[in-house]
C-alpha cells in the first residue's frame, strides 16, 4: 500500500513599522498594523480562504478518505482572530472532520531551537496550548521553524512528548536514501523523521505554472502517475508545502484549485491512500537511523540555516536579541513579553539576507524593505528600545555569570520548596491514616458500656414484676379466710 501525506504551513509575522533612531526610549509600539491587516486579509481571501473550503469538499466527496495535516504558529493565528475571524471558523470545521491533524511548533515561528532549548520548550507549548483552546485536539508530531532539525535537537523533542518529527528530504542528508522511507532519529532512536520529498512538493509549489517546465502542464493524473510508479517498497510521499501555494504563488487562474481538488479521485483510481503524518508513524516501521549532525531546513538550494544567520547582519541581530532572553522570562510584563515573541519570529532575520541570484530573488520577494541593509537597521532600532525596556526591570550591569549563578539558586530553592511540600503532605496523609488506624484499634479493644446498664436494668424490672405478683394474691388469700370463718 502507498500512501500520500500531505502538509501545509500558515504563518504571518507581525511587520514592524518603520523605526527611526530617535524612536527609541519614547515609542514602545513596533508594529505596522496597516500592513498586517491588509496583507494577511488579501492572502486569506487569495489563498487561505479558498484553500481550505477546497479541503473540507475533498473531505466530503472523499468520505474521509482525504486526510492531511496542518501546521499554524501562534502569531498568525493571534493576527486571524483580529482580521480574519472567518478562517478561524473553517480551521475549526475541518478539526471536527476528524482528518486534519493540527501540528507543534514554536509558537513565534522562531529560531530559538538553535541558541536556547529553554525558550524552545516555552514556546512549543505555548503553541500547543493555543491549539487545544482553539481545535480542542494537542499535537503528537513536531514541526520546528522552516523544518529546522539536527541530532542535538532529537532527545528533547522526544523528552517533550511527541512521536515524530517532520523535516526536509535534504539530498547531502540522504545521500542515496529515499526520503520515501520513515527513519528514526540517531539522537534518539524512538523518535521518528519524516522527510518532504523536495522534488514532488516543489513540482507543486514553484513549477506548476512555469511554461518553460518540460513536464508543464501539470495535471492531477500525471501527478499521481508519478507517485504510483516510484518503486513499490517505496511506502510513504511526504508533500510538505506553505499553504499560500494555493491561490498566492499559484494563483487561482492556472487551475491550482482545480488540480488540488482532483488529486484524491486519481489516487483511489490508483489505490494509493492519503494518511496524517501521527497514521503513517503508527502504521510504518522505520528502516534505519539517519543522522543530522548540523542543522537544516528547507530553505533554498543549501537546505541549511544561511537564509536566517549567514551573514554578519543577521547574526549580529540574532545574538543581541538572546543575549536578555533569560531576562525576558523572569519578568511577568505581558506586553514585554508579547513583544519578545512578535520579535523572534524568523521573518526579521530573513529579510536581512545578502543572498543573490535565484535565492536573492525570493527573499526580496517577501521582504517589507529595499534592501537587508535597511531590515538590519530597522529591526536593530527596534530592538535597542526593546532591550531598554528589559533593563529597566533586569539592569544589564548584572554579568550574565551573576544572573545565572542567581537563576541557578532561585532554581534550586524552588526545587527544595516542592520537594518539602511534597514532604509535607506525605506526612500528614500519613498522620491521617495513622490517626484513622488509632481510632480503628481505639473501638475494636474498648469494652461496649451500654450491655452493663442494660443488665440492672433487667433485674430492677424483674423484682418490681414478682412484688407485684404476690401483692395482687394477698387480697384473694384474706377473702377467703373470711369466709372460712363465717363457716
Amino acid at each position: 500500500m502507498k500512501a500520500i501525506c500531505f502538509y501545509f504551513q500558515i504563518h504571518q509575522p507581525f511587520r514592524l513599522k518603520r523605526y527611526r533612531f530617535f524612536d527609541i526610549g519614547n515609542d514602545h509600539y513596533y508594529y505596522d498594523d496597516f500592513a498586517n491587516d491588509d496583507i494577511l486579509t488579501r492572502i486569506a481571501q487569495h489563498s487561505y480562504i479558498p484553500a481550505a473550503e477546497s479541503l473540507l469538499r475533498m473531505i466530503e466527496e472523499s468520505k474521509g478518505k482525504f486526510r492531511c495535516a496542518l501546521s499554524i504558529t501562534g502569531v498568525a493565528l493571534e493576527q486571524c482572530e483580529q482580521y480574519v475571524p472567518e478562517f478561524i471558523d473553517l480551521l475549526k470545521k475541518l478539526a471536527d472532520t476528524g482528518c486534519v491533524e493540527f501540528l507543534a511548533e514554536t509558537y513565534a515561528h522562531s529560531l530559538s531551537s538553535l541558541v536556547d532549548p529553554e525558550e524552545f520548550a516555552y514556546q512549543v507549548k505555548m503553541h500547543d496550548d493555543k491549539i487545544h483552546e482553539l481545535f480542542g485536539v494537542r499535537p503528537t508530531v513536531m514541526r520546528n521553524t522552516e523544518l529546522i532539525y539536527c541530532d542535538e535537537m532529537a532527545p528533547q523533542i522526544l523528552a517533550m512528548g511527541y512521536k515524530g518529527v517532520i523535516t526536509e528530504g535534504a539530498k547531502h542528508i540522504l545521500g542515496w536514501k529515499s526520503p520515501n522511507y520513515v527513519y528514526s532519529a540517531a539522537g534518539a532512536p524512538k523518535l521518528k523523521m519524516l522527510l518532504k520529498n523536495s522534488k514532488l512538493s516543489d513540482d507543486i509549489s514553484f513549477r506548476f505554472s512555469n511554461p518553460e517546465w518540460d513536464a508543464y502542464p501539470l495535471t492531477a493524473d500525471k501527478y499521481i502517475d508519478w507517485i504510483a510508479s516510484t518503486p513499490e517498497q517505496e511506502q510513504i510521499v511526504n508533500l510538505f508545502m506553505n499553504l499560500e501555494t494555493f491561490g498566492e504563488l499559484q494563483n487561482r487562474g492556472t487551475g491550482i484549485f482545480q488540480f488540488l481538488e482532483a488529486l484524491p479521485r486519481f489516487a483511489h483510481e490508483r489505490g494509493i491512500e492519503f494518511w496524517t503524518p501521527s497514521e503513517v508513524i503508527a502504521k510504518i516501521k522505520p528502516v534505519g537511523e539517519l543522522s543530522v549532525l548540523h542543522p537544516i531546513s528547507w530553505a533554498d538550494e543549501a537546505r541549511d540555516t544561511s537564509a536566517w544567520l549567514g551573514n554578519k547582519l543577521q547574526n549580529e541581530a540574532f545574538d543581541k536579541l538572546y543575549s536578555v532572553a533569560e531576562r525576558v522570562r523572569l519578568c511577568d510584563d505581558r506586553r514585554l513579553k508579547q513583544d519578545w515573541n512578535y520579535l523572534q519570529a524568523s521573518d526579521h532575520f530573513f529579510y536581512m539576507s545578502t543572498k543573490h541570484m535565484a535565492d536573492g530573488a525570493v527573499h526580496s520577494h517577501f521582504s517589507p524593505y529595499e534592501t537587508p541593509f535597511q531590515a538590519f537597521t530597522n529591526y536593530m532600532n527596534v530592538l535597542a528600545d526593546f532591550i531598554v525596556r528589559v533593563e529597566e526591570q533586569y539592569p544589564l550591569s548584572i554579568e550574565n555569570e551573576e544572573l545565572n549563578s542567581l537563576l541557578t539558586t532561585i532554581r534550586n530553592q524552588a526545587r527544595e520548596i516542592e520537594t518539602l511540600n511534597k514532604e509535607v503532605a506525605s506526612m500528614r496523609q500519613n498522620i491521617e491514616h495513622f490517626n484513622e488506624e488509632h481510632l480503628l484499634r481505639e473501638k475494636k479493644t474498648e469494652k461496649p458500656k451500654a450491655e452493663p446498664e442494660k443488665e440492672p436494668a433487667k433485674k430492677k424490672a424483674c423484682k418490681t414484676a414478682a412484688a407485684k405478683k404476690p401483692a395482687a394474691k394477698k387480697p384473694a388469700a384474706k377473702k377467703a379466710s373470711k369466709s372460712e370463718e363465717k363457716k
